[in-house]
């Protein structure tokens, strides 16, 4: 079997996990599920994988390959720093309308980042490198002069936090109140708060 050929087995694999997490959680998931859910056999899986936990563990990997070069690649835009900001909100409500299942899936490794020392390192790697994508987009919009000058640090982990609001959507009813309503009005306010005024202003 040729490396696409195993990539696209592994993809297969982690696939059927993601359906398996969101159905069961964690700690009642089983590698008999993935198996059935993948319609592959117990030894193509353990060809790839040697737990349930090196499944996940690689289930995180592949979303962060997968965002990071997305991501990156808004960063490198040579678009203002609030066209940029705004095109991360709106890339994170076009993933969750496509797709929730990520979302619900990346609560559940919240809960395993609190007790497993392997998932709290993988999910601190997924965050750390979010913060320094959107604290890059900051700290271009205060050299330009597009936005005021705060404390990136406070000002990025914010943001991150609001994007994740979206989270929330997966396991609670918000009246009607929907995900892409909430991320616009978010997104605004905060951009407001940051953008310069372009009536002559100081930057306090």
């Amino acid at each position: 079997m040729n490396i696409s050929q195993q990539q696209i087995r592994k993809e297969q694999i982690l696939s059927a996990a993601l359906e398996v997490i969101v159905q069961k959680g964690y700690e009642k998931s089983r590698m008999d599920d993935i198996v059935q859910v993948s319609n592959l056999s117990k030894g193509a899986i353990y060809w790839y994988y040697k737990s349930k936990k090196d499944v996940y563990l690689s289930l995180v990997n592949l979303w962060v390959n997968r965002y990071s070069a997305v991501l990156n690649h808004m960063n490198a835009d040579e678009k203002p720093a609030s066209q940029q900001l705004q095109d991360l909100f709106q890339y994170f409500i076009n993933q969750y309308e496509n797709d929730p299942n990520v979302f619900k899936a990346l609560l559940e490794f919240w809960s395993m980042a609190g007790r497993d020392a392997d998932f709290k390192q993988k999910v601190n790697r997924v965050y750390n490198e979010f913060l320094e994508l959107i604290k890059g987009i900051l700290t271009n919009g205060v050299k330009s002069g597009e936005f005021k000058s705060i404390d990136i640090d406070i000002a990025a982990l914010s943001i991150m936090v609001n994007i994740e609001g979206i989270m929330w959507f997966t396991i609670f009813e918000a009246g009607d109140i929907d995900a892409r309503s909430y991320i616009n009005t978010i997104s605004n306010f905060i951009l407001s708060g940051l953008t310069l005024s372009t009536s002559g202003g100081s930057n306090g």
